[in-house]
C-alpha cells in the first residue's frame, strides 16, 4: 500500500483517532477502533413513511458514545467527523430507492449558529453523503429565524411550535426535484418535517429523509406509515 507524503505528515501531527472513543487508530483501522466498531449501535429500523417524507432512514441510534461523538462534532469543532459520518449514512441509504433521488440537500442552521460554530454541521454531512452516493449537492433552504435549540424543549408539541415557519426555500432549487434531505439527529421529527414541508411547498416532487442518528425518545408520538 502506498501512502501520500502529505497524508503521512498529517497523521504524524494529527494522528487519527476513533470517532467514538478517541483512541488512537492503527494503520489497519479506519474511523473506529475495533472495540467501537463491534458495538456500533446501528439503527435497524425499517424504512418508514410520514405525511411529508416518502421514506425516513437513519444510520445509528442516538445513545452513549454516538451521542457524545455527535455533540463533539456540533459543538467542539470536530468538523472532520463529517467524512466518517457521511460513509455511515451512505450505508444506511441503501434502504432508499436511490435511483429515484435527483439531489442531496440539508437542513441548515441559523446564520448566528453557523458563525459561532464556524460551519454548518448538516451541510458538511450532506456534502460527504452526496460524494459517497455520487449525487449532486444543492442548497434549497435558508433558516430565517434564530429559534431556541430543540434540545431545550421537552415535549413534541413544544418542538413542533418552535420550528413553525423558520425555513424558507432558496431560489428554485427544489422545484421538480426528488430530494434527499439530511440532518444530524432525528428526535421527534419536528425540525425535519417543517423543512420537508417547506420543500414540498416550494415544488419538490418528493422528499426522502436521512439522519445520521435516531433517538429512541418520543417514538410513540410519531405518526408513521410502513413503506
Amino acid at each position: 500500500m502506498k501512502f501520500h507524503p502529505v497524508s503521512l505528515l498529517l497523521d504524524l501531527i494529527y494522528p487519527p483517532k476513533c470517532v467514538l472513543c478517541g483512541k488512537l487508530l492503527t494503520r489497519q483501522q479506519h474511523d473506529f477502533c475495533d472495540s467501537c466498531r463491534k458495538t456500533l449501535p446501528v439503527c435497524d429500523e425499517k424504512l418508514h413513511r410520514t405525511d411529508v417524507f416518502d421514506g425516513v432512514t437513519a444510520a445509528l441510534w442516538y445513545q452513549g458514545a454516538v451521542r457524545g461523538s455527535i455533540l463533539r462534532y456540533k459543538f467542539s469543532g470536530r468538523s472532520h467527523y463529517s467524512r466518517c459520518y457521511g460513509r455511515l449514512l451512505a450505508a444506511a441509504c441503501v434502504r432508499l430507492p436511490l435511483e429515484e433521488v435527483d439531489a442531496v440537500t440539508w437542513i441548515p442552521v441559523s446564520r448566528r449558529r453557523r458563525w459561532r460554530r464556524g460551519y454548518d454541521q448538516s451541510k458538511l454531512l450532506a456534502a460527504a453523503l452526496a460524494k459517497a452516493l455520487d449525487k449532486p449537492l444543492v442548497s434549497t433552504l435558508r433558516k430565517t429565524k434564530h429559534n431556541p435549540p430543540q434540545s431545550t424543549l421537552t415535549t413534541p408539541e413544544e418542538r413542533r411550535a418552535n420550528v413553525l415557519g423558520v425555513y424558507r426555500a432558496v431560489g428554485h432549487g427544489a422545484a421538480g426535484k426528488r430530494l434527499l434531505l439530511v440532518d444530524d439527529v432525528w428526535t421527534t421529527g419536528a425540525t425535519a418535517t417543517e423543512a420537508g414541508r417547506t420543500l414540498l411547498l416550494a415544488g419538490a416532487d418528493t422528499v426522502w429523509m436521512a439522519a445520521l442518528a435516531r433517538s429512541r425518545e418520543f417514538k410513540e408520538n410519531e405518526q408513521v406509515k410502513p413503506c
